[in-house]
């Protein structure tokens, strides 16, 4: 079994459940296909499982390592954005999003911010930067990290992540961690559409 599911916590798992969602973050394995890092670069994209009849083996020595996760909520909780070709339509509408709300345009500004808002400044362990906040502000479509799991607000309540699906759970109350790197949540409060699995 391949080390190339992410949770939304962006940690690469060796698990048998498929992907709906595609994803990279530059080379992250050895010549026998071993994962050997986090991440080889800022850009971290969210990709179409299909696209204009392309396939690729998986795990090509020296060439980008393909990420999967269960959905977009998913992958936007781990910090990556729509890919700028596969998904032309949606990186336009996240970008220009992203300009109104946050100023920045250009992939390159905008892979440097999101990088910054998803990773501790300093840690030498790719720390998760969580930011606490009330769990009123929590936007459809952002997760949480709640006794060390994560937990997606949905437009039907909540419910707690798992490589297979989400399991509906009692609402929290009070204070709450967010995990979705939070210029991602402030897209989704003023509406980014996010694609949930539920």
């Amino acid at each position: 079994m391949r080390q190339n599911r992410v949770d939304p916590f962006g940690t690469l798992h060796a698990v048998p459940q498929r992907g709906g969602w595609m994803g990279n973050r530059g080379c992250l394995h050895d010549a026998q296909g071993r994962i050997r890092r986090d991440h080889a670069t800022r850009r971290w994209i969210t990709c179409r499982t299909a696209f204009r009849g392309r396939a690729r083996a998986l795990l090509q020595p020296g060439r980008y390592t393909e990420l999967f996760f269960l959905d977009e909520a998913t992958a936007y909780a781990a910090g990556h954005r729509p890919c700028a070709e596969c998904r032309h339509a949606d990186w336009t509408r996240f970008r220009d999003l992203w300009a109104e709300v946050l100023g920045d345009r250009d992939a390159e500004a905008i892979d440097r911010r999101l990088h910054a808002a998803r990773l501790d400044a300093g840690s030498l362990t790719h720390r998760r930067r969580l930011v606490p906040l009330p769990v009123d502000q929590v936007p459809v479509g952002a997760m949480i990290a709640r006794d060390g799991a994560a937990v997606l607000r949905a437009a039907g309540g909540w419910w707690r992540w798992g490589f297979a699906g989400y399991a509906p759970m009692a609402a929290p109350a009070g204070q709450v961690t967010l995990l979705t790197p939070e210029p991602l949540a402030r897209l989704m409060a003023l509406g980014l559409p996010v694609q949930v699995a539920i």
